[in-house]
């Protein structure tokens, strides 16, 4: 047993625990997938609304940065959706009725708030998958271990006097399904805990905006001005 590794355990473990850790070994890739393209595209968020923020307070004018949005409309994410959204919303109940101020902004402010929206939730795409991943695989891994150790038992039933030498393999055989599932979860639940933490600054980051620029608005709306 001492030159044993985990390859030939695996392959001397029974057909159920090789399940288990083929379920596991799965479930380890789909996390590992998942942290890695999630970080990307949080990182990417993250520099397009530091981006966006600059630019919408270098003084540029409100309409000549919606043009500019509205030539890349199907491609717009994040801040730049949001301001997208609301600004347009804005200009449309204005020509409507500018008289009615509190409904322009109301309106445009649903209409920032709905995009918003949208938006977390596409950056939190997957995020509690991986929790999940993090929280039952090494409940998986107990059962396949447990499993094993059973059937290790049974098969010394019909032993008169077991020793430590016929125990002992069925149970490392066992043993690799735990020692799976905790190098399955314990990545996911770090990737899960800091993906969720990004994903809870960046939210933050659109809702500061949202409340900047929907003031903005309202002191454009009640001072008879048209968008600018």
């Amino acid at each position: 047993m001492t030159d044993m590794n985990l390859f030939d355990l695996f392959l001397k473990a029974g057909f159920l625990v090789k399940c288990v850790i083929l379920i596991l070994i799965f479930f380890s890739i789909v996390s590992w997938a998942i942290i890695m393209q999630r970080w990307r595209v949080l990182v990417s968020a993250t520099r397009e609304s530091v981006t966006f923020e600059d630019k919408f307070w270098s003084g540029i004018e409100l309409s000549r940065l919606y043009q500019e949005s509205l030539t890349r409309r199907d491609n717009l994410s994040g801040l730049e959706r949001i301001f997208y959204s609301g600004f347009k919303e804005f200009a449309r109940l204005h020509r409507a009725n500018s008289r009615a101020s509190s409904s322009v902004v109301k309106g445009a402010s649903r209409a920032m708030r709905i995009s918003m929206n949208r938006e977390v939730e596409a950056l939190e795409t997957h995020v509690s998958f991986l929790g999940t991943i993090g929280s039952i695989s090494p409940y998986v891994g107990l059962f396949g271990t447990v499993w094993g150790i059973m059937n290790a038992f049974v098969g010394l039933g019909g032993v008169k006097q077991a020793t430590l030498q016929m125990i002992a393999p069925g149970i490392a055989e066992a043993l690799i399904a735990t020692t799976i599932g905790l190098f399955t979860a314990i990545p996911a639940v770090i990737g899960s805990n800091h993906l969720t933490l990004r994903v809870n600054k960046i939210a933050q980051r659109y809702d500061n905006f949202t409340e900047e620029f929907i003031a903005i608005l309202h002191r454009q709306a009640f001072a008879g001005d048209s968008p600018k």
